[in-house]
């Protein structure tokens, strides 16, 4: 791996588990620069792939999840290592469905089922989005089954 400060070499110093067994935390150093970083190598899966609304299919990508969870929790106060553990549940709840097929719908409502009980802000921006609330009535309503379920 290269240096993103500098692109040199690397060094790895120190590996160990993350993410309960699905990453490895590796510690490194550049042997030019001499900086000091941690990188994460992740199982990847292949195979599965995501049927979108529009019925086109286009294979999994963490990556996706990430930015349309970005989204829901911007400028919310949640830590990079909460926000990655969120994303990994939502994952493993993905692949739990043991199916090379997952509609965009299925991992829409697994992301809310996380959400609502991680930060009731961001599902309400996530399901404005996800089912397409047209008025600020869609809103209240959702907000009320929230108030409900406490």
């Amino acid at each position: 791996m290269k240096c993103p400060v500098c692109q040199s070499s690397t060094k790895v110093t120190n590996s160990r588990g993350a993410d309960h067994g699905r990453a490895i935390k590796r510690r490194r150093v550049c042997l030019q620069c001499k900086r000091r970083f941690t990188s994460y190598e992740r199982i990847e899966l292949v195979g599965l792939t995501v049927i979108k609304r529009n019925r086109s299919k286009e294979p999994y990508l963490r990556h996706k999840i990430e930015l349309g969870l970005r989204k829901a929790l911007e400028k919310r106060s949640v830590i990079e290592d909460q926000f990655q553990k969120l994303v990994s549940a939502i994952e493993n709840d993905i692949f739990s469905l043991e199916k090379d097929t997952v509609s965009s719908e299925q991992i829409g409502h697994i992301v809310l089922s996380h959400l609502k009980d991680f930060d009731q802000v961001a599902y309400l921006r996530f399901a404005s989005v996800h089912r397409h609330f047209k008025s600020a009535r869609a809103f209240e309503k959702e907000i009320q089954k929230l108030e409900k379920a406490k």
